[in-house]
């Protein structure tokens, strides 16, 4: 008899927990657009079908994309990767993504970010305005925004140039020997100078070509974005805990190192933030505090963690592109250096331009509408990362598609694809998918609808960044462009003819072997660094 009774209520166990997977996996998220969903790996199944479709290490987007056009290309998707993420909507289109980035009544600062962000946390520190909300992050956009606005960024201009001598001095060097070197490398070793000069006016040294004589902060913060880049799905802690560990050793260090910086610097920040010389932009995020706290030193030691990883990471990715793109498109890379010689003169000479942008860069930067146009459209093909919001179940938050359906997205991960909204061809026509910095130049770029061009993001969450960023970029290809080529070796270099020579294809670009694509690590980031050769560049 106990037996039965035992039989009884294991049956009624396992019937219930059927039906609560099967209204999890069938029915909760059915009238949203998705592949089919099996009951107990959900899409996990089937995205792994996809991915062993292609290459194995491309970035998830491109698995997301061809899951997306197999069903039709709907206004939003759903990807339900449970136990491994929570159920995830893709959306895919501009006028969405418009939505859920705009202030609206039920959120003044637009739909909130994930809380997925908090994996970031051993990197960027818990009260990192990257994941803040409400008044918290008000209060932070409030303190550093006047170290983002463009007066203060041209005061930061002859900073950036002092950066430059030891990124070309060491292209001055791989022009002569010829060998193979990463890109990747290289930018990252310059843009993180910047950054950090330009936010604690501190040398981290990332340039000195021997790693020993480095700034501590940069093989460490290399190692910590190392453990993100090895564990591709973001796997929870109690899967991967020694990688937990580890993230949580080594960002403890990193807050450290930076905290004593900070603290030893914080008299002189104050007095630079008291006078007319150069201000670095947390001098001016401290100019109002009567003292550093305990919670003040923390918060700006996670302000700075944000803006060393975002300061450097997307740029290093850009750039990389930005280059690539111009190696293998011979009618741009004329564009640009003609650009030049009208602008600065036809000294192509890094030290005389830097002298040049020096004393007039902030009317001649303006000018270069070409370098511009090849900035915007390298990262409207390959942006570095998309974002990704969520609202609370019950909040009743929608989203209207263009034929008109609306779809409730309560307690769904909101994911905002750049890659596929900024191809969407209904906007950028048959060359979606080409590199055409033309596209952005006079009445052409008219057309094209603000929220298609996203790579910053929108609306109040907009990267506080941006125009650091776009600074960053102009001089880096105004002062390197000129005087020398650069060379894809491995992945994405030119196929030649007979006589040696790089073959153009019908869009005007060079033929490649192979085709060069982005990975996932913190960032979309070129699968192989990029590697290249550079040689001194010889014009006609």
């Amino acid at each position: 008899m106990f037996e039965l009774f035992l039989l009884a209520i294991a049956t009624l166990l396992v019937s219930y927990l059927y039906a609560r997977l099967r209204y999890w996996r069938l029915i909760q998220y059915a009238h949203i657009p998705q592949l089919p969903n099996h009951l107990l790996w959900g899409h996990l199944k089937v995205f792994g079908e996809f991915m062993y479709r292609g290459i194995l290490d491309r970035h998830p987007d491109k698995i997301f994309e061809e899951m997306w056009e197999s069903i039709g290309r709907p206004p939003i998707m759903l990807v339900d990767l449970r136990p491994i993420n929570p159920p995830m909507v893709l959306l895919p289109s501009h006028d969405v993504a418009e939505q859920i980035s705009k202030p609206t009544k039920l959120f003044s600062l637009s739909v909130p970010k994930s809380p997925t962000w908090t994996h970031m946390i051993p990197l960027i520190g818990s009260t990192s305005i990257l994941g803040r909300e409400g008044r918290d992050w008000k209060n932070i956009r409030k303190r550093y925004n006047p170290g983002f606005t463009t007066q203060h960024l041209w005061s930061l201009l002859p900073l950036l140039l002092e950066k430059m001598e030891p990124f070309w001095d060491r292209l001055d060097q791989l022009a002569v020997s010829g060998e193979e070197f990463s890109l990747e490398t290289l930018i990252s070793n310059l843009t993180f100078d910047v950054i950090g000069a330009a936010v604690l006016a501190v040398d981290l040294y990332a340039q000195n070509i021997d790693p020993s004589k480095q700034g501590e902060i940069i093989p460490l913060f290399r190692q910590l974005v190392q453990t993100y880049n090895d564990d591709k799905n973001n796997l929870p802690w109690w899967i991967a805990p020694f990688t937990a560990f580890k993230r949580k050793q080594l960002a403890k260090r990193i807050d450290i190192l930076i905290k004593n910086i900070i603290q030893q610097k914080y008299a002189e920040l104050k007095e630079e933030a008291a006078g007319n010389r150069w201000q670095s932009i947390v001098a001016l995020g401290l100019q109002e505090s009567e003292a550093l706290t305990p919670q003040l030193l923390s918060e700006t030691s996670d302000q700075v963690r944000s803006f060393l990883f975002a300061g450097h990471d997307t740029n290093t990715s850009a750039l990389q592109w930005a280059f690539y793109e111009l190696s293998r498109t011979p009618r741009a890379l004329k564009a640009v250096r003609d650009e030049l010689d009208d602008i600065l003169g036809p000294e192509s000479d890094p030290q005389m331009i830097c002298a040049r942008l020096a004393h007039k860069g902030d009317s001649l930067l303006p000018r270069m509408h070409y370098i511009n146009a090849v900035i915007k459209e390298t990262l409207r093909l390959h942006p570095p990362a998309g974002t990704v919001r969520m609202t609370q179940p019950g909040t009743g938050f929608a989203v209207r598609a263009s034929t008109g359906e609306e779809y409730c997205l309560d307690g769904l991960i909101m994911y905002s694809c750049q890659s596929i909204i900024q191809r969407d061809r209904d906007v950028y026509g048959d060359t979606a998918d080409d590199w055409v910095p033309e596209r952005w130049l006079d009445e052409k770029a008219k057309s094209i609808p603000p929220s298609a061009w996203r790579p910053f993001e929108r609306g109040p969450r907009a990267c506080i960044g941006t125009e650091l960023a776009n600074l960053e970029s102009r001089v880096i290809i105004a002062i390197v462009a000129r005087k020398y080529d650069f060379i894809k070796t491995g992945l994405g270099e030119s196929d030649l003819d007979e006589k040696g020579r790089p073959m153009l294809n019908e869009k005007g670009q060079y033929k490649s072997k192979s085709e060069l694509y982005n990975t996932r690590r913190m960032t979309s980031q070129p699968v192989d660094g990029t590697t290249m050769k550079v040689k001194l560049a010889t014009r006609l």
